[in-house]
Formats: structure tokens, C-alpha cells, sequence
């Protein structure tokens, strides 16, 4: 089992990040204004606490959500992603986020052999919580689809990045 202390400080502050990488792509492929970006924002934020009460949850999954919860995990969450993406484009942070999925699914197959696949279908179920978070296309919340095609491209992209079998 697989905890932060399988991991440098670099590989860890990349790690951290993932879950946010994870729900930012699907955020990016269809931007839904700002009542959407919210609830996909918290559909994020829900999907980190229901793992504390998942019993099924992979225990690295538990160990870096118990992580986000201290102000210092916080912190290197945030420092890592804003160093990635800070001054970069929509386009640039999108290929940005898709190569750091791509190198945390290459530190997990490396480090967490045995908690890998569990740990990137955890951060993929997060991809779809956000994608289904808000509805894309409607007219005041009203019509539209629950999950756009190009949501539903990224979320396969996030398997893709994280090298899913």
C-alpha cells in the first residue's frame, strides 16, 4: 500500500495536484459560466470527501486526501498548479494539464504499481463528477445535456493521459 512516503517531494506535490488536474480538464473542455464553473468546482471538492468515507477507496487516495486537508498539503496543491499554469492560455492549460495527468500516471505506475489502477479510476470518477455537475448548452439553467461531447472527450483524454488499461 502505497502512501506519500513512496514519493519525492516533487513526485508528491505532482500526485497532490492530480484531483484538480482531473476536474480542470473537463472544466476547460466546455467552459459553463460562472454558475456552472461553481457547481463543477464543488462536485470537485465533494468528490475528495466522499472518498474519506468510501470505504472502498484506495488507501492512497486516502492518504492524499487527508493530506489536502492540512494547510501544507493545501499549499503544495496550489504552488504546484500555479507554477504549471500560471501565465499560460486556455489552449496552453489544457495540453498543460493532459502532460502533468500524463506524468502522474507515469510516478504511480513507478512508485504505486499496486495502488495505480484504483488511484487513476479515482481520479477519472472525478472527471465525470464534474462533467455531470452542470449542464452544458442550455438557456438559464434550462435544456442542454448533462454531459457535452467535448466533456465526455476529455474524460476519455484523462484516461488516456493517465494511461488507463
Amino acid at each position: 500500500m502505497a502512501t506519500k512516503a513512496n514519493f519525492t517531494a516533487d513526485e508528491w506535490k505532482t500526485v497532490i495536484g492530480s484531483p484538480m488536474l482531473a476536474g480542470m480538464a473537463v472544466s476547460l473542455a466546455e467552459p459553463s459560466g460562472i454558475w456552472g464553473t461553481m457547481k463543477e468546482g464543488m462536485a470537485s471538492g465533494s468528490a475528495l470527501l466522499d472518498t474519506k468515507k468510501d470505504a472502498g477507496a484506495s488507501q492512497l487516495a486516502k492518504a492524499l486526501v487527508a493530506d489536502m486537508e492540512t494547510p501544507d498539503g493545501r499549499n503544495v496543491a496550489r504552488d504546484g498548479l500555479k507554477a504549471e499554469l500560471t501565465g499560460k492560455s486556455i489552449p496552453e492549460i489544457k495540453q498543460q494539464v493532459m502532460t502533468s495527468l500524463t506524468r502522474v500516471g507515469q510516478i504511480l505506475d513507478s512508485k504505486a504499481p499496486d495502488d495505480a489502477a484504483a488511484f487513476k479510476t479515482w481520479l477519472k470518477h472525478i472527471a465525470e463528477k464534474v462533467a455531470e455537475a452542470s449542464s452544458e448548452g442550455g438557456f438559464l439553467g434550462f435544456g442542454g445535456v448533462k454531459v457535452s461531447d467535448a466533456e465526455r472527450a476529455s474524460i476519455e483524454e484523462v484516461g488516456r493521459a493517465l494511461h488507463m488499461h
